[in-house]
């Protein structure tokens, strides 16, 4: 329980240094959702809490994608830049194993142990 809530409390002060007291803002789940470009971005927050904290040596990442939020199913791919519309028309939008590449650039980078959804419900 201090493990988890001393890398919250150095979460939130990372954010609030690179984006301001209002990112520091939380969501209905207790989780922080600041505007970040990519998932490498909020790995790499992640992992500067967990390592300012002391904790890297115990600590490891656990992430729920939820794919299907930002999977278009017309062209069966990946946008990850949905929420972005500018982006999101400059940024190709990748394939099923276009983004299991991306995964597999996350774990070899970053201490994740899971990830759950990594894909569409449907695409197999």
């Amino acid at each position: 329980m201090r493990v988890g809530s001393e890398v919250y409390h150095h979460l939130m002060k990372n954010i609030k240094k690179k984006y301001g007291l209002n990112a520091t803002n939380v969501g209905d789940e207790g989780g922080f959702a600041p505007t970040v470009n990519d998932g490498e971005e909020a790995l790499q927050l992640l992992s500067d809490a967990i390592k300012s904290a002391g904790h890297q040596d115990i600590v490891q990442i656990g992430m729920d994608i939820a794919a299907s939020e930002f999977y278009d199913e017309k062209t069966h791919k990946y946008d990850l830049h949905f929420k972005d519309e500018k982006l999101s028309k400059s940024n190709p939008h990748l394939n099923s194993a276009e983004l299991y590449k991306v995964y597999e650039g996350y774990t070899k980078r970053y201490p994740i142990v899971s990830i759950e959804d990594p894909f569409d419900q449907d695409d197999w």
